[in-house]
């Protein structure tokens, strides 16, 4: 009895982790749908929640979008030459090697979008990968002051222990 007690609140334990889980995906992609409506995301990847940050609405969104994609780099590549166009993001640059880079524009705009192998436990006996993916899109207005710093007194700064 003790037994299948302690197997039904193990079961009860992770399948609520992976509802929570679920839920974050679901609000994520809601969140970067709407700030950056026009900039395609592989529908088989995952957003990871930590180095994932967008700041900003509508057409001035500049941050920073980490995934896990279960394509490899090259399927995704092919993905984001099919997909952009599409929404009217323009090919300015890119580097095509075991690491992909690509550099896109629209609207004054620029994304970045970096590519590299999933390795892992998983991948070497299974002889299939997947990619990280980070999508960095910066606003040209994003930063307007290029010297914030300029006037900073550092003699007179607070001390922080």
């Amino acid at each position: 009895m003790k037994n299948l007690l302690s197997i039904s609140l193990i079961l009860l334990f992770s399948s609520s982790c992976t509802l929570f889980v679920n839920e974050y995906q679901v609000n994520q992609r809601k969140i970067i749908a709407y700030l950056l409506e026009d900039f395609p995301i592989p529908k088989n990847s995952e957003i990871i929640k930590d180095p994932t940050v967008v700041l900003g609405t509508g057409n001035a969104v500049s941050g920073r979008i980490v995934l896990e994609s279960g394509l490899s780099p090259a399927e995704n590549l092919i993905f984001y030459g099919n997909a952009t166009p599409e929404t009217g993001w323009q090919l300015l640059s890119s580097k095509v090697a075991e690491e992909i880079s690509l550099v896109y524009a629209k609207d004054g705009r620029y994304a970045t979008i970096y590519m590299t192998p999933t390795t892992g436990v998983g991948q070497f006996f299974s002889g299939d990968y997947g990619s990280d993916i980070v999508i960095s899109v910066v606003h040209p207005n994003a930063i307007a002051n290029q010297l914030p710093y300029a006037g900073l007194d550092y003699d007179n700064l607070p001390n922080i222990d």
